[in-house]
């Protein structure tokens, strides 16, 4: 066994099939809630509407409010074959796409009348597409044309594609870029936020576009460099300076998800204070990594070998995840996108 294969074994863990959520909780702040306390070692179950009892006073909740696009497109070879391609970022005027099926450079790929792509260039598991109508139509065409791309576990989903676009997206998602919905904010709803405000609970909201590498397998590259794939992130400077403000203020940082936990991690600097507004991050967080400066997280359940479950045990440590686990899955609790979540406290 390679030493890639010892160490994602270590965050290996069973879960009954019908455990793997194939659409949200209704309404979604009744998903059961896991709570745990690092100090106690206390665990108790609950529902997200209750969320608010379990912070700590005056805590301060971090959302991710990037926005999902309908990403996948299936579009015709000059052979009449038909490809599924997933659109994952723009670079230089190009759309940097994803296929499932080899693609010749210089080919062109229609997807409506009047509307192709060139495929111009290959650059490893990625083909870049020149379309035939200037870039900044591209979200529009992808409104028109394009799927939701739901994660491959979902594969009985019950839901339209309408319905697909509403539930795969936090009610907040304003920032449209991602492949993939940052899963921890999908239990929030309109009256869970007012009562976390009735509550004294300040919320605040940053942007992290998710990529495919989300969902990618750990190689040998990433434990080498611990490194992760390249994700954007962008924070204002008026919430920058908040943020900043609530820290020295002493007061608790709950990031909401593993994406915002990485853009708040990516973004401060050894004296705990944000600095970095606007930028990439490759930053790959793991058990024993220092947190800067998030204090809890609230998360759902990870696919079992994940670089998303290694980042969750930065703050439970590898056994004890492992054991909460175990215990939500004894609890039955509902696993992945549309699942059920957790506080660590």
């Amino acid at each position: 066994m390679s030493y890639l294969e010892k160490t994602l074994e270590k965050y290996n863990y069973s879960i009954p099939p019908d455990l793997i959520a194939q659409k949200p909780a209704h309404p979604r702040d009744s998903a059961k809630l896991l709570v745990y306390d690092r100090k106690s070692k206390i665990v108790r179950f609950d529902t997200f509407l209750n969320l608010p009892k379990y912070l700590p006073k005056k805590s301060v909740l971090v959302f991710n409010n990037t926005k999902v696009l309908p990403a996948r497109l299936t579009v015709t070879k000059p052979t009449s074959g038909k490809v599924r391609i997933l659109y994952t970022e723009t670079k230089k005027g190009l759309m940097e796409v994803m296929a499932d099926r080899k693609l010749d450079i210089g080919s062109k790929l229609t997807l409506a009348p009047g509307i192709f792509f060139s495929v111009k260039t290959r650059s490893e598991k990625y083909y870049y597409l020149k379309p035939s109508f200037p870039i900044t139509r591209l979200f529009k065409i992808l409104d028109k044309y394009g799927k939701t791309p739901i994660p491959p576990y979902i594969k009985h989903s019950p839901l339209s594609e309408s319905k697909l676009r509403q539930e795969y997206q936090a009610i907040f998602a304003k920032q449209r870029g991602s492949v993939a919905a940052p899963t921890a904010s999908l239990h929030f709803t309109k009256r869970l936020l007012k009562n976390l405000k009735d509550s004294k609970i300040a919320v605040e909201f940053i942007t992290l576009h998710v990529g495919l590498g989300t969902f990618a397998s750990l190689t040998e590259e990433n434990l080498k460099t611990k490194k992760l794939h390249e994700e954007f992130y962008s924070i204002s400077p008026a919430t920058a300076k908040r943020l900043n403000q609530y820290k020295k203020d002493g007061r608790i940082i709950i990031a909401v998800g593993t994406t915002t936990a990485r853009t708040l991690e990516s973004a401060a600097n050894n004296k705990l204070q944000i600095t970095s507004l606007k930028s990439k991050t490759k930053l790959f967080i793991q058990e024993g990594y220092k947190l800067k400066f998030i204090d809890g997280m609230i998360t759902n359940f990870h696919v079992p070998k994940s670089s998303l479950m290694m980042l969750v045990s930065a703050l439970t440590g590898r056994k004890q995840l492992l054991n909460l686990y175990k215990k939500a899955i004894a609890k039955r609790l509902r696993f992945f996108s549309f699942g059920d979540g957790m506080l660590i406290k």
